[in-house]
């Protein structure tokens, strides 16, 4: 079955059962199906849906940057393997079956994007307007807080740097294509497979604390307790798979929850719960959070442009791939439009070993991928085989617009040795992209820079950081409840 049949026939199939399973223990509050129209306009669920189409557009920009900024920012994976090493190998290894790997493939990619759509319309159909409001900007947001770290802070992915670690989502026939075309492996730190789940967690979280009662008094708590179990099985999946390391775990917990709290603080403005959304601010609030706002977003953007330094240096020394003999990986090349090309160099590092490369469509490579391994011997047959001596280079230059393309690399068996033979590939797509990604990491830099001065304001307030009024509130709040003493 093609992959976008399944995903359409998971939203037609469970949304229902999803929303009818979770709500058993709250029928007063489901929205019964004949009202659901006039629901959807009068909370004005319709802006939650250009939501979603903004995040499908904002997350397609960014990644047409993901590979060319490259050029000028390489990658931390050295620094992240020098502390992990063969960890997730080993995770791999031990739990290495080809019937967990389908059912993981499968969770990883369609339940995830499903668990993302159902929540919003579980809330909807709940009848709960301030959680639909919230988990809709989850995606949207914690996205945008992710872009300066995927396009700045770039750690390549566990199966293209530890050798002998298999790329196990792409290999499966003509879901590699799909999963090449929609998750091409470019990047592993933070997990968004973390971090989106993490957020409507923390959400939850901040929401029953705000409210003063329990989880288990909470009518949403089975459905807290659905996305916790699906993120604890993220968590074990993105790193069997071939795809993250450890730290990303922790990493998109943090990610996650700097997005549930600037949502939880800025949504009852959005909906007015205290006034109008712009009610009490004034000129010297407005001076005031550009100041210490704009000091933290200086900082921050400071970060980025020495790490952006600090590779330039040091990129081309660097391996991009490592492998064993007797392996074979790939890198991916994005599609272009027509006029563009690319440009790509693939070094061997070693000195005394070759390996060999070619350069093959994607779509053309699925019966290479599709019993668990990437067939060497199949994808030699495609296309003309290079092979490179050791400190040798070869340059392979694309033109053909709107294809993707797999350049693979294997290591002969030659001397039976496990040591890693190091790669070297640059990708130049021939355009400076740096402007752009730095346009697009604006709003990370300014929604964490909210977060940290909100929790400064409340705290030096007597209040909790969990506390969502706006601060134009709070001198009423205080007076009201002098009066009731």
């Amino acid at each position: 079955m093609d992959p976008y049949e399944v995903m359409m026939g998971l939203i037609i199939v469970f949304t229902p059962i999803i929303c009818w399973v979770f709500t058993r223990n709250q029928r007063s509050f489901a929205v019964p199906i004949r009202e659901f129209a006039r629901e959807f306009h009068d909370k004005r669920y319709y802006l939650h849906s250009i939501g979603y189409v903004i995040i499908i557009r904002w997350k397609a920009i960014t990644d047409q940057l993901n590979e060319p900024i490259k050029l000028r920012t390489g990658h931390f994976t050295d620094w992240v393997y020098a502390i992990e090493g063969n960890l997730t190998l080993h995770i791999q290894q031990l739990f290495a079956n080809t019937k967990l790997t389908e059912i993981l493939n499968f969770h990883y990619l369609f339940v995830y994007l499903f668990l993302i759509y159902v929540t919003t319309v579980y809330f909807a159909y709940s009848g709960d307007r301030n959680m639909t409001d919230k988990v809709t900007m989850n995606y949207l947001l914690i996205y945008a807080l992710a872009v300066p770290y995927y396009l700045f802070f770039n750690v390549e992915v566990t199966s293209s740097w530890i050798g002998g670690m298999d790329a196990l989502l792409y290999h499966d026939g003509t879901y590699s294509s799909f999963y090449a075309l929609h998750d091409p492996l470019d990047n592993a730190v933070p997990s968004l497979h973390i971090a989106i789940p993490t957020g409507i967690l923390m959400l939850n979280y901040l929401h029953v604390r705000h409210e003063g009662i329990t989880f288990k008094e909470w009518r949403h708590y089975r459905y807290h307790m659905f996305i916790l179990l699906n993120t604890i099985l993220f968590a074990f999946s993105i790193l069997y798979l071939g795809i993250h390391w450890f730290v990303d775990i922790p990493l998109g917990i943090i990610i996650g929850t700097v997005g549930s709290l600037f949502i939880h603080h800025l949504q009852p403005r959005l909906r007015n719960d205290y006034g109008a959304m712009f009610k009490g601010v004034t000129i010297d609030k407005v001076r005031k959070h550009i100041l210490v706002e704009g000091i933290v977003g200086l900082l921050l953007l400071s970060i980025i442009f020495g790490s952006v330094q600090y590779q330039d240096e040091r990129f081309e020394e660097l391996p991009t791939h490592r492998i064993i003999e007797g392996d074979t990986k790939f890198d991916i090349l994005q599609k272009i439009n027509a006029g563009e090309k690319i440009t790509s160099t693939v070094t061997n590092f070693d000195e005394s070993r070759s390996i060999e490369i070619a350069l093959v469509m994607v779509e053309l490579s699925e019966d290479a991928m599709e019993n668990g391994s990437v067939d060497w011997n199949k994808i030699s047959k495609l296309t003309d085989v290079h092979t490179l001596e050791p400190g040798e280079s070869f340059q392979f230059t694309v033109e053909i617009p709107k294809l993707y393309y797999f350049i693979f690399f294997h290591a002969p068996s030659q001397s039976n040795s496990t040591d890693v033979i190091n790669i070297h590939i640059l990708n130049d797509y021939n355009k400076d992209v740096m402007a752009q990604a730095v346009i697009l990491s604006i709003p990370s830099v300014w929604m964490t820079a909210f977060v940290i001065y909100r929790i400064y304001r409340l705290n030096k307030e007597g209040r909790s950081w969990i506390d969502p009024t706006p601060s134009h509130a709070w001198k009423n709040q205080i007076v009201a409840s002098d009066e009731e003493a």
